[in-house]
């Protein structure tokens, strides 16, 4: 497939994804089976990879602290321009609360203008997704957050969702996915609508 078809084909789902899954969800389907439609979870997650960073510190403390490079801000502005431009929209934002993350959310926040930017300390590469999950099955029905975060913390998220561990995933700096949970119970779990690559992000607006 050359990289025009993939281009054209991402920007078909992301905006079939707004409009016929919406219709999906108000089916008549849901109208024979009212009782399922009644206990059923729609929360879709926005899972964006921090900019570069230039190279990982090994002392810990001082690696938090490392802000995103010059290129990275530049190459965040476009592709946080490029989800403005396709309709990506949302009304709030988690962030992991590393600097580079942070920096990150900021650039979406501010684009997208989403008016809520909280740091989350799950989203830290060492940070608890048990107590993750836990946050966001008390998340209202319909909600569209994005979490900005750390690799390999982010691919074993989105892995543990759709019900694997050996998912060859790989989510690039800069890269976004949409994950939708349709379930916390017995365990969280939902299916991987599309991923991106910022070059494919940049190229579809």
């Amino acid at each position: 497939m050359t990289e025009a078809k993939r281009v054209r084909r991402q920007r078909g789902a992301f905006s079939d994804d707004k409009e016929v899954g919406h219709k999906k969800a108000t089916s008549s389907t849901s109208a024979r089976n009212p009782s399922k439609t009644a206990t059923s979870i729609k929360i879709d997650i926005f899972i964006l990879r921090h900019g570069d960073a230039g190279n990982r510190v090994t002392v810990v403390e001082k690696d938090s602290e490392r802000p995103l490079t010059p290129e990275g801000r530049a190459e965040m502005q476009k592709i946080a321009k490029s989800l403005k431009a396709v309709g990506l929209q949302t009304d709030r934002i988690y962030t992991s609360p590393l600097r580079r993350a942070r920096e990150t959310a900021e650039i979406a926040a501010k684009v997208l203008k989403i008016p809520t930017l909280e740091e989350w300390n799950e989203l830290k590469p060492d940070g608890s997704k048990a107590e993750l999950y836990r946050k966001l099955a008390r998340l209202e029905q319909d909600s569209r957050p994005i979490l900005v975060g750390h690799e390999p913390y982010l691919t074993s998220m989105i892995g543990e969702i759709i019900g694997t561990t050996n998912a060859k995933i790989v989510l690039k700096k800069g890269g976004v996915g949409k994950v939708r949970i349709t379930s916390f119970n017995p365990r969280i779990s939902g299916e991987l609508r599309w991923l991106l690559t910022p070059k494919i992000i940049t190229m579809m607006s």
